[in-house]
């Protein structure tokens, strides 16, 4: 199975910066891409940003050119830097990983249990 730690999350003002860490670990064979999803309270969840292994990303149009999505392929982590942040960045954020474990044929899509961002004075 697959285990993820999520770190980063936290209280902020506006204007502040985070940096959003996920390791993923496990019988992992593979990682083709990894995300950050995120739900704020009474909303539908959203893309954040994604990284592909190739290298590509896409962003969200409301975090783009403030947020940067960036991996580590050989510790199968994914980074999210939040720069001047706004309150209605507050949510809690999900990373999710497209994965094949040793013992699959097929990829599936896996999700971090969740970690809480609030911009607030």
């Amino acid at each position: 199975q697959v285990h993820f730690v999520e770190s980063g999350g936290g209280l902020v003002q506006p204007g502040g910066s985070l940096r959003l860490s996920c390791a993923a670990s496990g019988s992992i064979f593979s990682i083709s891409a990894m995300g950050w999803y995120r739900q704020a309270s009474g909303k539908q969840r959203e893309l954040v940003a994604a990284i592909r292994s190739g290298g590509s990303t896409n962003y969200a149009d409301s975090v783009k050119g403030r947020f940067t999505i960036s991996r580590d392929n050989a510790k199968n982590t994914v980074y999210l830097q939040m720069n001047r942040l706004k309150p209605e960045d507050t949510a809690t954020y999900y990373c999710k990983a497209v994965i094949r474990t040793a013992a699959q044929m097929r990829e599936y899509d896996y999700w971090g249990q969740g970690t809480q961002v609030t911009v607030s004075s």
